[in-house]
């Protein structure tokens, strides 16, 4: 499902654009192109992929999903994975993805899994005409440093949630922890166990975007992702 997609040039949008006429703004000088999509099917990809030139083993990594967080370099464009984070109706712990594809006049936006939109992203590089100037780069930063804020509440919730249980163990008054206690234990441990795994190969596949030889794509940007990934570390 298409959410939006528009044209920005030199840090500012020019205007919304419907995909089929992308080919009309893509190529503009200091310009560039950014669609973000929802779970989309088969033929929206291969549409994305005819207007951009998307590397087809990107296309068919996004199309399968599940897969670990990483950053490939295909040529002078990158496909990145990310993994969100968010509570279901049940208030379990949800792990979505979120496909970037990077390119020197595009962004393609990609979220699977998740309930929680992106259009904060996109309404805050649009308020920082200075840094979108960097172009898809900075497009790029700023969905992974939303990607890593989401962490945080979780990761809060589910510590609160744990200083709860305790209160309940000492409320026994040295008798043996109720069952209820026990599972409510067991379920706060897989959930964290589940939300430990993610951080860790985030944090490893960024420092590509900084570290060495960083991509072209990210001339300017380093600093900024070498921030995201001390924040990643944090969480």
């Amino acid at each position: 499902m298409l959410v939006n997609c528009a044209a920005y040039q030199n840090g500012r949008k020019l205007a919304d654009v419907h995909i089929d006429d992308i080919n009309a703004y893509r190529d503009l000088p200091d310009s560039f192109i950014w669609v973000a999509l929802k779970e989309p099917g088969p033929g929206e990809l291969a549409h994305m992929t005819q207007q951009f030139g998307l590397h087809e083993l990107a296309v068919e990594d996004a199309m399968h999903g599940h897969q670990r967080p990483k950053i490939e370099e295909y040529g002078d464009s990158l496909f990145a994975v990310f993994h969100t984070v968010e509570f279901d109706d049940e208030d379990n712990v949800l792990v979505g993805e979120m496909n970037v594809f990077v390119g020197k006049n595009y962004v393609l936006s990609v979220h699977n899994r998740t309930t929680e939109g992106f259009q904060e992203v996109r309404k805050r590089c649009e308020r920082e005409p200075h840094l979108l100037k960097h172009g898809p780069a900075f497009v790029m930063y700023a969905v992974l440093d939303a990607v890593v804020d989401r962490y945080f509440p979780v990761l809060e919730a589910l510590g609160a949630e744990l200083d709860k249980v305790e209160e309940r163990i000492f409320e026994q008054n040295g008798s043996a922890a109720s069952r209820e206690i026990i599972e409510d234990l067991y379920s706060l441990k897989r959930q964290l166990t589940i939300l430990q795994h993610h951080p860790a190969p985030q944090l490893e596949s960024v420092s590509k975007l900084y570290g060495g030889r960083s991509p072209g794509v990210c001339a300017g940007m380093q600093e900024y992702f070498a921030m995201c990934t001390t924040i990643c570390c944090e969480s």
